[in-house]
């Protein structure tokens, strides 16, 4: 048939079939699973009429298996270019409709190209997975299409932002390229990433489970912090994807658009009544961050993980900021290892891409125990130290409250390059809490005491009087001021805004030598 029709016919007879996918059965499967196809997921996160398709008449080369007889254009992934919000974006969708999404040679050819073109040009890159895996049909030439992406995305990675969100199933060498892009989005209930399936744990462990125990969104969102968002079904998780676009530039090269801004007294009185009397008693670090930033404007990441740390996107005055926060309500704030990886990764994001970094600290100190040190907390909670030490964006700090021990240097310090460190009154900052200094310092004294409940009272009495506030920090420069919690956000934009021109040359070598 396709002899009979005219040049330009046959042009518009294969855009057709292209834009089928699998054919109208497995698209009604599609949605049968409440997900959309790769073309819809498209339309609805590209600006309307903005999508320009490159590759969609590829077609794969094998000829195994009677593979020749199962040609479809396209081969199961729809690549381009178009904007979102005018910004200009590249972007793949694999389409489940077609062999499963399943990666082929040329599958990943076509990834390849709009990841090249999105690196030449310095526009993000988003990539909408939904496949079974390698296409087993080729072999070791779909092995060789992953490694080609893996490749591309260590290149791209600091230059342009990679964002992932995983549509569907996502298992095997698949789940590399998503793990080395900057934020990976799960739609709960119809995605899931492992690197080995159920039947392989049964296998190989003899362990049941199902694919959502396993790779869920729930499961990386909660107990690995593989996943950065979750998302209830595809429209939200593309909402998702805007939204967080709309915080990142469009490469390194670039700050983020700022959004208009009138400058008021910028006063909030709700900060002066957060932190409780009790310096043992919890709060949500959130009612701070609401108060400091622009309305309405907190984007969470990774929220059910590590949740002793808190961070995520915000604008203040229109710009956006990233913001990193201990959180007293979750292990009174102390820094442990899943916090301090899920904090270093975040300021190393920040930093590739000219975010200022906002700090704020209430954190007694480093978790004890054998589970922390057998996990390794000292390379670990080296991470986060390392990150905000290489960090050379603007980076300013507010204590709250507690700053304790190492975790005192590690959470943003001037010893470690901040540029502007605010304190608030209620701030302690100080080697460990006062019943623990006084036990050590007075031991022997507290010992010898008729009453030696009462006398460590006293001591720790004396020494919180003496250390657990900001006043000695200040004295010494460590401190740039001690400000009312009311004025925080004015300081905290006219701080941003003097700090815009900051220019640091870092020492010439090829690259740092993270703890990893």
């Amino acid at each position: 048939m396709d002899k009979e029709l005219s040049k330009i016919e046959k042009l518009e007879h294969r855009v057709s079939l292209a834009h089928q996918g699998g054919g109208k059965e497995r698209i009604a499967k599609q949605h049968a699973k409440k997900k959309l196809t790769a073309r819809e997921r498209i339309d609805y996160l590209l600006d309307e009429g903005s999508f320009e398709e490159i590759g969609v008449l590829v077609t794969h080369r094998c000829t195994d298996f009677g593979m020749e007889d199962q040609i479809y254009f396209g081969d199961g992934v729809v690549t381009g270019y178009g904007t979102i919000n005018g910004r200009l974006v590249y972007i793949f969708a694999q389409d489940f409709t077609v062999f499963g999404g399943a990666l082929s040679e040329t599958h990943a050819e076509k990834i390849c190209k709009v990841m090249d073109q999105a690196l030449k040009v310095g526009a993000p890159i988003i990539g909408l997975n939904d496949s079974g895996g390698a296409r087993i049909q080729e072999g070791v030439r779909s092995l060789g299409g992953y490694a080609d992406i893996f490749f591309r995305n260590v290149q791209s990675s600091g230059v342009i932002p990679q964002l992932s969100a995983i549509m569907g199933p996502c298992a095997g060498g698949a789940v590399y390229s998503p793990a080395m892009t900057d934020f990976t989005l799960m739609v709960e209930e119809t995605s899931y990433m492992f690197v080995t399936g159920p039947n392989v744990v049964k296998t190989v462990t003899n362990e049941e489970v199902t694919s959502e125990e396993l790779g869920g969104a729930f499961t990386h969102a909660t107990k690995s912090g593989v996943t950065h968002v979750t998302s209830p079904n595809d429209v939200a998780c593309l909402n998702d994807l805007k939204l967080l676009l709309s915080y990142l530039p469009q490469s390194n090269r670039e700050t983020t658009k700022k959004l208009p801004f009138e400058l008021g007294t910028e006063i909030r009185e709700e900060l002066e009544t957060i932190v409780p009397e009790n310096t043992n008693k919890p709060y949500d670090m959130h009612l701070v961050i609401k108060n400091i930033i622009d309305k309405n404007s907190f984007f969470e990441i990774q929220k059910d993980y590590a949740e002793n740390i808190i961070v995520g996107f915000a604008r203040l005055a229109g710009r956006s900021i990233g913001i990193v926060a201990n959180q007293p309500m979750s292990l009174a704030g102390c820094l442990d290892v899943n916090s301090s990886k899920k904090g270093a990764r975040f300021v190393r994001f920040c930093d590739c891409f000219n975010i200022p970094l906002l700090v704020l600290v209430d954190v007694p100190g480093f978790l004890p125990g054998t589970d922390q040190e057998w996990n390794a907390i000292i390379t670990n909670g080296a991470k986060l130290l390392y990150a905000l030490s290489e960090a050379t964006v603007p980076r300013i700090t507010v204590i709250t409250r507690k700053a304790y021990g190492g975790a005192y240097d590690v959470m943003n310090s001037k010893h470690i390059g901040a540029d502007l460190n605010f304190a608030w009154p209620t701030a302690e900052i100080a080697v460990m809490g006062a019943k623990g200094a006084a036990e050590i310092i007075f031991k022997n004294e507290i010992k010898k005491a008729e009453n030696p409940e009462e006398k460590l009272k006293e001591k720790e009495a004396d020494y919180a009087n003496k250390f657990a506030d900001p006043y000695r920090a200040a004295r010494r420069g460590f401190i740039d001021e001690v400000i009312y919690p009311k004025d925080t956000r004015r300081k905290l934009i006219k701080g941003f805004q003097a700090l815009e021109g900051k220019l640091i040359q870092k020492p010439d070598r090829k690259h740092g030598n993270i703890p990893l």
